[in-house]
């Protein structure tokens, strides 16, 4: 029988396998249209996402405490559920990667955590007020995302219709820096939380916190392997996001990330867990649509949404199948 710490050690290990694997997958998606642009560089874009990353998740921690304490009772789970919710998220999230697509690490983590939950404990393990949130999460992600970009970028061509062409570009090339910052820091506020949540639940289960809490050093070993992830395999969809979509111009990216961060920071006061994948997917669509509804790739748009659907039954399927094989007693 192994020694308790191992398992500990193996959930955790698992947590940042899975943290990193958003750092391909997500995190990406809060510098993908800076780099279209061509306005930073990716090695800048990148040190700047991870650095306003580590300090939006240092900014609060409700998303976090959504996670660690209303998706499933932590009373009725083990370390062992912990680790398959994390390697459904990490197969399923790989997978993707390779073809470029964007899944949603959050609905990633929900479905991980709580289909290995329901294998372990039944649906007795789920908190439904969390799901609650999550599907509020969902609708303003969707909704809002489409609007905040079609509405910003409609704003912006009234307003700026008249001006030079080469200086309207040399401004909002200045400006989406403020709002890929935004973006960035929004991202660590909401997504970045997410698996330090995981991360927390894991440490009171294996009893090393008393009660959950948020420790600094979580949130700071948390942020560097995301960033670290971004750094190694986030291009791909850095690609998938920022062009394959549609074509963006400078002030097309500054209206799809000032929408997208404005919608994720209204939710992470609620501590609603919400994808930055669906949230920048929606508002460059709708960037692109209020060009004109052929601006839009539909073909790459249907992918994405394909990709959307299945994070939720495979990930939860993977980690219930996985649990039931490793506690075959249950």
């Amino acid at each position: 029988m192994m020694d308790g710490s191992i398992f500990l050690a193996t959930a955790l290990a698992l947590v940042l396998g899975a943290e990193f694997v958003n750092g391909w997958t997500d995190a990406p998606n809060a510098i993908a249209t800076v780099v279209s642009t061509r306005t930073l560089s990716p090695r800048a874009s990148v040190v700047m996402a991870g650095i306003l990353n580590a300090i939006g998740a240092l900014s609060g921690t409700t998303v976090a405490l959504t996670i660690g304490t209303e998706i499933i009772h932590a009373n009725m789970v083990n370390l062992t559920t912990i680790s398959t919710g994390m390697a459904g998220i990490i197969i399923w999230s790989t997978v993707s990667w390779r073809y470029g697509l964007p899944t949603s690490e959050t609905h990633a983590l929900i479905a991980g955590l709580t289909g290995a939950g329901i294998a372990a404990a039944g649906p007795g393990v789920i908190i439904w007020s969390g799901w609650v949130k999550v599907l509020y999460g969902l609708a303003a992600s969707l909704v809002f995302g489409f609007l905040g970009g079609y509405v910003i970028s409609k704003v912006v061509r009234a307003l700026f219709k008249d001006a030079p062409p080469l200086k309207a570009k040399r401004l909002f090339g200045r400006l989406q820096i403020f709002s890929a910052a935004f973006m960035a820091y929004s991202h660590g506020l909401n997504d970045g939380q997410k698996f330090i949540g995981a991360f927390s639940l894991a440490l009171v289960i294996g009893g090393v916190l008393d009660e959950f809490a948020i420790p600094v050093w979580v949130i700071l070993l948390c942020g560097l392997v995301m960033g670290v992830g971004t750094s190694v395999g986030g291009w791909r969809i850095i690609r998938t996001m920022g062009s394959r979509i549609t074509r963006l111009e400078t002030y097309q990216g500054f209206s799809a990330e000032t929408g997208t961060a404005a919608t994720i920071t209204l939710a992470s006061y609620f501590g609603i867990p919400l994808s930055t994948t669906h949230t920048i997917s929606t508002s460059i669509i709708g960037v692109g649509a209020s060009r004109r509804v052929r601006a839009v790739n539909w073909a790459v748009v249907k992918q994405v949404a394909t990709a959307w659907l299945l994070t939720f039954p495979i990930c939860g399927l993977i980690a219930f199948l996985t649990t039931k094989m490793l506690l075959p007693g249950i």
